[in-house]
Order: structure tokens, then C-alpha cells, then sequence
């Protein structure tokens, strides 16, 4: 009989991927051994040729769901006698790339059994099999096995202990396994009687609930109770940032919000993200969950406890991380009590430590597909196939929506959302995070990277390792990182042309960048294109006050502030413009937006970054009238697009008493055209499409349409965010490069 080795690369661990493969070399009777080592899954099997021809086919065609084959390789080795099938203890070394599962929402068979009354983990919170439940955030090291799990400390009781080695059962080798016999229990705030319908009485009298989840604190209130929800945001310090809501189960949902088929396979998905969908005006929403919003993050209960107390609760909850605003989620109760005990007023606890914090993601179903905004709970930290060679790389991200990346061998493994670094505590994690992936993942860098503004936390982490490891800091220019981070996703090699327009990032000259064309290949770029600089009047304080970019690209436009006089400090303001005190230049395409939306008069008011790029979103949804503002284009080296035409005909049309709608869509549609005009001086066909302020559903819709119009290929981002969350991916990707 002959014999095969098989190696399985990719996501096969923590995925009942063992039993899986067990169970069809058994039902085609062949024997051999399957084993997890650090870089996959080994079988050997041995048997009649046209079963071994089976057994391959049904490996990959009928792989658990939450599995993520990479590459299967086969050789034929010396038989040894055919013998009954086993599965092994894990096997240390091999090859030590990354395979490490995401946390999972609870399948369908763990939610029957727990509303099966005569099942024996009936209502319990903490079940789970080999196909759902935690994973990133219990494994404390690799092979996946229970010893080296967070549940190590909870011993299994002989109910669990044959479940766990049965064959034909779903948690055969499942290495959470538990119930209420043997595992984590819930606490109520110290007090006695049902955990769960103390929570539930709270929220249902208005009290604001720490819940500690699979990944972290959350902060729970009645999404349904104006007194609640503005209780939350006084004490979270969250003014107007939209909140997401969790609700019971799909007919709630649905009566809230608009979901097509393909956004309920995404909440319905192992994954199960949060989702923005489209509001009803008839929900029982409160306004305060998402003020002036038009959409809402949506979610159902992704785990048993979730699901279970919004069982008891029977109405929707704001779910939204438990930290103060800016500062990390909460992971562990001492941490919890220490810094939500002025938010929460009860605290429902367990004691499965929780080992990282992975905060829940969040996507968006566009036309072209699904857009992550924030990649974490279900996606991190799943590995992505990157070009092999180079020396290994840890990149250190960005200074918002801060990831780190490992690049090593063919694959890039990318964090979890870790948040912003403007705190201590932020800089804390990153730093937590970066000695965490090292020793977890095995890897020795031999370079790193970072971003080239000297301030952000991750590039004072940079230098400090660089120091203390004797190795190579790359600095690499933040939008050359965005353009490298899609091209690196897409797998495409030689120059490449990227629209990377955000916020700001500091370039290569000095000045504040964010409306790029770019042409980018390996360890070098060319700026191709680029909107003309405006003096931005206070640096970052006018990311949150869109009054000071209007009043910056006024003075740029037309040389006065007329028509801005109502902005803010203005008299102020022009003595900075006038005297070039603390006004950067930047080619923004971030605080163009702010600059329109306070000069259309949808959000001049100070508020959080981004709020008034969206408002100027939602205005013109709400529009189907206008063509395109003008531009003009000045040839050069390098295209740069004068924002002076859009600015006069925008200022005409405020005179006339156009309404701020139909102003939002032509500059939206002005946008358009400049995609346009930017893929036209790089000469590409394909043009990626990246940075922040693709995360606007209606401005990536109307850039694909007009380039696709003119003969382009727009691409964008699917397996990772546009925005800095995947700008550490980036940063490896030129850092590895020759």
C-alpha cells in the first residue's frame, strides 16, 4: 500500500482540523497519524491508492469553515504498514511560520445546545467547540493545545474529558472546551442570585453594564433610553462618535435597520462583525446612538453570553468598547475596575483570563464588496501571503489606528486594532503588543520600520528597539505605506499607481501630505500627483475643527477670508495666515473635506476627527441634483490640482442659496474627476485606491465609476482597512523590499 506526507499550511489550527482530517482518513480506511507543529498541520497516511486520491480531494474541498488553506504540499514516502489512524501529540519546530486562529462566533450547534433545556450546558456562557469560541485571545503559546491555553487552570471533568477524545464528537480535541461542571463562571458586581438576570435587571433599569466579553470590557446600555444612552456618553467623554448597537436576534435588527442578503451572511459569518447598515426612520433606535447618522454599526450576539443575556434583556443594547475614550480597551478586572468604575455602574465578570485584547471589527458591504474599517475580533491575527524573501521585518505602524506587522517568510501577520497612541497607556500596548507577536510568533527581525514623523509614539518605539537590538530603522513616508500596503494585499510587484488621500501624513518634504498620486514600487516612490498645498492654521488642531481648513484654504483660494468670517476665531486665524505662525501646508484631501463641509455649512462646529468628512457624506446622499465644482490642473513633474475654481464656484453657489446637499455632491463629483486626472498623469491601468478617506462609501463608489469609465481598473482594499490600520503592512512591505 502506499503512503503519502502531507503538509497543511495556513489557519488548520484551533479549527477542529485534526478531527477533521482524522475523520476522512478513517471513513476511507487508511491509517497514519495527523499532528499540528508550529508551522501547520503533518499527516501521514497510508492506504489503497484511490482512497489516498479521495482523502486529498475531500481535504480541501470539504475543510471546516473557519479554516484558511494557504498551500498543500504531497510527497510519497516509504510504506509502513497501514495500521489504524491517530491523532498525535503536537510536534515542536519545523518551520515556524504564523498559524494562528482568530476568535470565532459561536456556530450553530453550540447555539442549539444552549437553548436545549435537556442538554447539559443549557444556558451555559461559556460553551464552545472545535468550530467556534476563543482562540487568539486564550493561546499563550504555539502548538495550539490546552496547556497553552488560558483554560489550562480549569481541569476537564470526565463528561469533557470524552468529549474531548471521541472521534466521532464535535469536540474531540477542542481545546476550550467546558461546562458547567468544569469551567469559567460568571459574577454579578460580588451579589448573589443569577448573574445574568442581575445584569439584565440593570440595563433594563437604565444602568450602564461592564461586561467582560471574549476579547475585552464592554460598556452595555439600553440603546432605547435617551437617559441611558447620554449617561454613557457624559461618562465615556464621548460627545458625538456614533455607537454600535448588539440587539437580541434578527427580527430586532431588521426592524431597525435595512439588511440585504449578502450583509446578513456577513453578520451570519464566523466572523460576525459589526456592520454599518442603512437606519429605518421608524427604529427604536435613540437619535443619541448615532446622532445625524444614517447608518448604524449593527451586531448580534457572537458568543453565548452575549447571547444569553440579551435573551433576558429582549430589546437592543449600545455595545462599544470599555476604555475611555482614546485609551485601550480594558482586559483585565483589576485594570476594569480601576478605569470603568466611573463609567459602569455593575460589572458582569468571569474568570477565563482573557490574554490580549481584541476589540470586535467593524465592515461595510460596498458595491465592489466588503470594506473592513477596523480588523480585529474574527480577522486578526490571521496571516496574509506576501511575496517571499527579505529579511524578516517588524513594522510599527502608524500614530492612529495603530497595528504592528511581522513580514517573515512569505507571509505577514498583521495585529489586531490596537487604537490610537495619544496616551500613555496606548504607547503601553504598543509596546505589550510588539514583545507579545515576537515571542508568540517566533520571529527575529532583522530590520524594522516606521513612519517618518518623528512624534508618533510607534516611531519613538522604532528607535528605542533599533538602539537596543543594534538593527536597521526604515522610515518609510505614510503614504508610500498606504499605496504598498494594497499593492502587498493584492499580491501585485513593479511600480504601481496608488490615490492615497487621508487626513495627513507628514512627506517627504516636510510639508503635510494626504492627496497623493503616487507611483510606487518596492523601497521607492515617485509623487505623480498632488492636490496644491493650503496652509492649515494650527496643525492638528484643525483635524478637529473643520472651521480652521476652510479658513486656511480660503486665504489659499482668494487671498481673504471672505465668506468664512463666521469660522471660528477668524480675526485670529488671519493674523497666523498673514505672519505663516504655526500653519503647515498640506495637500490634504482629508481637511479639504473639513474646509467644504464648514464652508457648505454641514459641520463647522470642533468635533471628533472625521465627523465632518462624514456629515458632508451624509449631506449629499441626501442630493441628486449638481454636476462637478472645477479644478485646475498646473503640469509639472508632478500634476498638482488648484482647489481655487472649486472654491469660487462653491462660494457662488452658498451666495445663490444652493442648498449644502447639492454643494456636497458636486464637490463629491469633483473628486471623481480628480481621481481621474491623477490616474491619467501616473499611467497605469490599475490604480489602487487607499487611505482614510476611502473609508467614504459614496466618494469609492463615484472614483470607481469615473475611472472605470475612462478605462482604468480601480482596486481596493478587502482583507485589510484603507485607513492607517493596515499602514504597519505598508511599512513591511518596503522595509523587505530590495
Amino acid at each position: 500500500m502506499p503512503r503519502i506526507r502531507v503538509r497543511v499550511e495556513g489557519v488548520v489550527q484551533g479549527v477542529g482540523f485534526r478531527p477533521f482530517i482524522y475523520r476522512i482518513a478513517r471513513d476511507r480506511g487508511l491509517g497514519g497519524w495527523v499532528l499540528n507543529r508550529p508551522d501547520g498541520v503533518v499527516v501521514e497516511a497510508e492506504g489503497a491508492p484511490e482512497a489516498l486520491e479521495g482523502f486529498l480531494a475531500a481535504l480541501e474541498r470539504e475543510a471546516p469553515a473557519p479554516a484558511r488553506i494557504r498551500g498543500v504540499t504531497v510527497e510519497e514516502i516509504a510504506p509502513e504498514g497501514q495500521g489504524a489512524f491517530a491523532i498525535r501529540p503536537s510536534g515542536e519546530g519545523g518551520d515556524t511560520r504564523p498559524s494562528v486562529p482568530a476568535d470565532l462566533a459561536m456556530c450553530a450547534d453550540c447555539a442549539r445546545e444552549l437553548e436545549d433545556p435537556s442538554d447539559r450546558r443549557h444556558g451555559y456562557p461559556f460553551t464552545n467547540c472545535t468550530y467556534c469560541g476563543p482562540r487568539f485571545t486564550i493561546i499563550e503559546a504555539l502548538p495550539y493545545d490546552r496547556p497553552r491555553t488560558a483554560l489550562k487552570g480549569f481541569p476537564l471533568c470526565p463528561a469533557c474529558e470524552a468529549e474531548y477524545r471521541d472521534p466521532g464528537n464535535r469536540r474531540f480535541h477542542a481545546q476550550p472546551v467546558a461546562c458547567p461542571v468544569c469551567g469559567p463562571r460568571l459574577e454579578f458586581s460580588g451579589r448573589a442570585g443569577d448573574p445574568l438576570e442581575g445584569a439584565a435587571s440593570a440595563l433594563l433599569r437604565g444602568r450602564i453594564l461592564a461586561l467582560k466579553g471574549l476579547g475585552g470590557y464592554q460598556l452595555l446600555a439600553d440603546a432605547t433610553s435617551d437617559a441611558a444612552v447620554a449617561r454613557l456618553r457624559e461618562r465615556k467623554r464621548r460627545e458625538e462618535k456614533p455607537f454600535a448597537v448588539m440587539f437580541p436576534h434578527w427580527k430586532a435588527l431588521e426592524e431597525a435597520c435595512s439588511v440585504s442578503a449578502p450583509e446578513r451572511a456577513l453578520l451570519a459569518s464566523p466572523e460576525a462583525p459589526i456592520l454599518l447598515l442603512a437606519r429605518r426612520p421608524s427604529s427604536a433606535i435613540v437619535p443619541g446612538v448615532a446622532p445625524g447618522n444614517p447608518r448604524l454599526g449593527a451586531f448580534l450576539p457572537y458568543t453565548p453570553l452575549h447571547r444569553l443575556l440579551l435573551a433576558r434583556v429582549g430589546r437592543p443594547v449600545v455595545c462599544t468598547s470599555g476604555n475611555l475614550s482614546d485609551e485601550p480597551m480594558c482586559h483585565e478586572g483589576a485594570q476594569a475596575r480601576e478605569r470603568l468604575g466611573g463609567i459602569a455602574d455593575v460589572f458582569l465578570d468571569h474568570d477565563r483570563p482573557i490574554l490580549r485584547p481584541v476589540d470586535d471589527s467593524v465592515m461595510r458591504l460596498d458595491a465592489h464588496g466588503p470594506t473592513l474599517l477596523r480588523r480585529a475580533r474574527g480577522f486578526a491575527p490571521l496571516a496574509h501571503p506576501v511575496a517571499p524573501g527579505g529579511p524578516p521585518v517588524l513594522a510599527l505602524g502608524a500614530h492612529q489606528k495603530s497595528t504592528i506587522c511581522l513580514w517573515d517568510r512569505g507571509q505577514a501577520v498583521v495585529s489586531q486594532h490596537l487604537g490610537d497612541l495619544h496616551t500613555a497607556d496606548g504607547a503601553e500596548l504598543l509596546e505589550r503588543t510588539v514583545e507579545d507577536f515576537l515571542r508568540f510568533f517566533a520571529v527575529e527581525p532583522a530590520v524594522l520600520a516606521c513612519d517618518l514623523h518623528p512624534d508618533y509614539a510607534s516611531t519613538r518605539l522604532g528607535e528605542r528597539l533599533a538602539r537596543a537590538r543594534g538593527l536597521p530603522l526604515a522610515r518609510v513616508q505614510h503614504h508610500h505605506a498606504h499605496v504598498a500596503a494594497l499593492a502587498a494585499e493584492l499580491g501585485l510587484g513593479g511600480p504601481v499607481s496608488g490615490l492615497a488621500w487621508d487626513g495627513t501624513g507628514l512627506g517627504a518634504d516636510g510639508t503635510l501630505w494626504g492627496g497623493e498620486g503616487l507611483l510606487a514600487g518596492g523601497a521607492s516612490f515617485t509623487r505623480t500627483a498632488h492636490l496644491k498645498p493650503f496652509p492649515l492654521p494650527g496643525g492638528d488642531r484643525a483635524a478637529r475643527d473643520p472651521g480652521r481648513s476652510a479658513l486656511g484654504l480660503l486665504w489659499a483660494a482668494t487671498g481673504s477670508l471672505a465668506g468664512g468670517e463666521a469660522l471660528g476665531d477668524a480675526a485670529g486665524i488671519r493674523s497666523m495666515l498673514e505672519r505663516g505662525v504655526n500653519c503647515p501646508l498640506t495637500s490634504s484631501v482629508g481637511r479639504l473635506f473639513d474646509a467644504v463641509a464648514a464652508l457648505t455649512g454641514v459641520r463647522s462646529a470642533p468635533g471628533f476627527e472625521g465627523q465632518a468628512a462624514a456629515a458632508l457624506e451624509h449631506a449629499a446622499l441626501a442630493s441628486g441634483d449638481g454636476g462637478a465644482y472645477p479644478w485646475e490642473f498646473q503640469e509639472g513633474p508632478a500634476l498638482v490640482a488648484d482647489p481655487a475654481p472649486l472654491v469660487a464656484a462653491l462660494l457662488r453657489d452658498r451666495a445663490r442659496g444652493v442648498a449644502p446637499a447639492c454643494c456636497a455632491l458636486r464637490f463629491h463629483r469633483a473628486l471623481a474627476d480628480l481621481a481621474v486626472a491623477m490616474a491619467r498623469a501616473a499611467g497605469k491601468e490599475e490604480v489602487l485606491l487607499t487611505g482614510g478617506c476611502f473609508q467614504n462609501a459614496l466618494l469609492t463608489r463615484l472614483v470607481r465609476e469615473a475611472l472605470a469609465r475612462e478605462g482604468f481598473r480601480p482596486l481596493s482594499p478587502a482583507a485589510f482597512p484603507p485607513n492607517d490600520g493596515a499602514l504597519s503592512l505598508g511599512q513591511a512591505a518596503v522595509a523587505a523590499a530590495p
